[in-house]
């Protein structure tokens, strides 16, 4: 199996593209939160990659995380989810997205995912509620994107581009590592997977610059009626 795909980013197109990796090119469908955070064609670019088989045909879908591969896979366990509709679901919402509208049951946030319409929304909520929080634990594990390697005639590098990227991927990632830490404490404490999850979205819905203690305190608060 295909898990990732490094070198020349050779073209774009609407939602596919292009990697060259030492001669040979591979076409990978991208969503359009993905194809945005690409670099430009002619330069370095690296995707962790989902192989769909079927009889006729081969496809590789690219993301920028092993998380958002992993919400893939998840997605597409819900009868009715396909590769295209997990696409749209993760292009709209992203990771994070994902996982807040789950844990919050908010169905209208999955329905905003274009060709997803209010009854498919619906069954990925009630399908993926109790298998949500054992992604979310993985999530400062995975948000880490995946490396490029040195061209062999690598393009002029663009200063201001990859260090914007860079702090919105630190930032990513510190949100993921609290989210996660959180979870982690409140379950240690004896709260469900499940309790745990919705009240760290809730908290992290009104306050998402929330530390991991403060996301563990105002958790607590939520759940301490229960």
């Amino acid at each position: 199996m295909i898990g990732k795909i490094a070198g020349r980013l050779d073209w774009k197109g609407l939602d596919t593209v292009l990697i060259d990796c030492r001669g040979v090119g591979y076409i990978v469908h991208v969503n359009d939160r993905t194809m945005a955070a690409l670099p430009p064609v002619g330069e370095a670019c690296a995707l962790y990659t989902d192989l769909l088989v079927r009889e006729d045909l081969l496809q590789l879908f690219g993301f920028p995380t092993m998380l958002d591969r992993e919400w893939h896979k998840l997605l597409m366990t819900v009868q009715g989810v396909g590769a295209k509709a997990s696409m749209a679901i993760l292009g709209a919402l992203g990771a994070e997205g994902v996982a807040r509208a789950i844990t919050l049951g908010d169905a209208r946030a999955v329905q905003a995912a274009p060709g997803v319409g209010p009854k498919l929304a619906q069954r990925v909520i009630l399908e993926l509620k109790s298998k949500a929080p054992s992604v979310m634990a993985m999530g400062a594990r995975l948000s880490g994107t995946a490396e490029t390697v040195e061209l062999i005639e690598p393009a002029p590098p663009v200063a201001a581009a990859p260090r914007k990227a860079a702090k919105v991927d630190e930032a990513a990632a510190r949100r993921a590592a609290g989210t996660a830490d959180a979870l982690s404490a409140l379950q240690n404490l004896g709260y469900g997977p499940g309790d745990a999850a919705q009240a760290v979205a809730t908290v992290s819905g009104e306050q998402p610059d929330a530390d991991t203690a403060t996301l563990i305190r105002q958790a607590l608060k939520l759940l301490a009626p229960r």
